[in-house]
């Protein structure tokens, strides 16, 4: 069962802080390879996946910023109707609830990868295996 490490980064919803953090992890040399930003009036929270998760780790720690290390399945969705329909079906077969997911940008055509948070993983990589759907490797995910 291989993992994606996710940041959950809370952001003061004020103009500037966006474009502070994210200045902030490039001039670390750190590449985002995926976002997703949720907001509340007062704050937001941004997702990220890396590429260097423990110097990432290490940036937020020593510049102050509130975070959360969560676990995230990446899935090679087949960019076609149905594709995403497919993944979720199998989940819901095996009970698995969704808590939240977004897509990920690649660079291979005909696919889109989706990167889902779920409340039981274990059952999660089961049900996906048994169905034939290709799951992104932690490499691939922080490669992409």
């Amino acid at each position: 069962m291989e993992t994606i490490k996710q940041f959950s980064i809370f952001v003061e919803n004020k103009q500037g802080k966006m474009a502070e953090l994210t200045r902030l992890i490039a001039d670390a040399g750190i590449d985002l390879r995926t976002l997703s930003l949720a907001d509340t009036r007062d704050f937001g929270i941004l997702r990220i996946i890396v590429n260097k998760p423990a110097e990432t780790e290490a940036l937020l720690r020593e510049n102050g910023w509130t975070f959360k290390i969560t676990s995230v399945i990446g899935v090679k969705v087949p960019d076609c109707p149905g594709g995403v329909a497919t993944v979720l079906e199998a989940l819901n077969e095996a009970n698995v609830n969704v808590e939240y997911m977004y897509a990920f940008v690649n660079r291979t055509p005909g696919r889109a990868d989706t990167v889902i948070c779920v409340d039981d993983e274990e059952a999660a990589f089961s049900i996906l295996r048994s169905k034939n759907i290709d799951l992104l490797t932690e490499a691939e995910a922080y490669d992409i």
